[in-house]
């Protein structure tokens, strides 16, 4: 099952220092904003997202439908196919999108040690 680019998003204290920090290791600002509070840093094909207020603990995050360039990809697992599949392994689901829907929609999954992963198709 392909999850799309996959991106590590974290919850940062102090945006501007985290900033800096991920710039000191090569990462340059491929996406957001200082004002809405987070920032899409990329280092080659790696990608951290830095958010601010935004969410308590750190994600691991997939997004169908992108590369890790954020260019929509023609062939991808929809996001309510994804969930069914899970749902089907006896995942529990959190959040979860309506399959009903077209486009745009997540959910969450926690992994066996308390992890938390977030399926965000954004086309």
């Amino acid at each position: 099952m392909n999850l799309g680019a996959f991106s590590v998003s974290l919850s940062v204290k102090d945006l501007q220092k985290s900033r800096t920090f991920y710039e000191h290791l090569g990462f340059t600002v491929f996406a957001g904003d200082m004002e809405s509070n987070y920032l899409i840093m990329k280092n080659g094909k790696a990608l951290v997202g830095l958010f601010q207020g935004m969410f308590e603990n750190n994600l691991l995050t997939f997004n169908p439908g992108w590369d890790e360039n954020a260019v929509k990809v023609d062939d991808f697992v929809d996001v309510r196919d994804i969930q069914k599949q899970l749902k089907s392994k006896d995942i529990p689901i959190i959040n979860a999108a309506d399959e009903h829907s077209e486009g745009p929609a997540s959910f969450v999954v926690v992994d066996p040690d308390g992890n938390t992963i977030l399926i965000d198709q954004h086309v």
